[in-house]
């Protein structure tokens, strides 16, 4: 799974990511938690991220799952504003601090009273995922679940 996500990640095989997004999705359809679904979102790259790698390989993985669930997907809803630096050789109190206060929601009164789905490839720490999902405790009635193709035990 590693060489997989590699060749997503860095090598710019987005095919790669539709392909086990929309395999992960069809095995997410057999589950009820996910059949209220309202949108999902891909973890975002800081846009000076995005414009060196060209793409944002969670946004790949989630348009597979999207597709599977037949669900919508919104890349500008959640946005990253501060580019950090790269978590790969970071401690794990490191990746804590520096997901800090990373990301932020463009138009909130869309995600009022829905059901979000957040997507990224790999999970280490969980840091960058809670900071994401922070964002949406301040919102009324909204429920969040998470997706990732990987966990990286440590």
């Amino acid at each position: 799974m590693q060489n997989i996500v590699h060749q997503l990640k860095y090598k710019g095989n987005r095919e790669i990511g539709i392909y086990l997004g929309y395999l992960f999705g069809l095995s997410l359809v057999k589950d009820k938690d996910f059949e209220t679904v309202d949108i999902i979102l891909p973890i975002p790259l800081h846009a000076k991220k995005l414009k060196k790698r060209g793409y944002n390989q969670s946004e790949y993985i989630a348009k597979g799952i999207a597709k599977a669930l037949s669900k919508s997907l919104n890349t500008s809803l959640l946005i990253r504003v501060i580019e950090n630096p790269t978590q790969t050789k970071k401690s794990r109190y490191a990746r804590w601090e520096n997901a800090a206060d990373i990301f932020q929601l463009t138009a909130p009164e869309k995600l009022t009273n829905k059901h979000i789905l957040l997507v990224d490839d790999v999970i280490t720490t969980g840091a960058t995922m809670e900071s994401a999902a922070q964002q949406f405790t301040p919102l009324k009635d909204t429920k969040i679940s998470i997706a990732c193709l990987g966990f990286v035990a440590g």
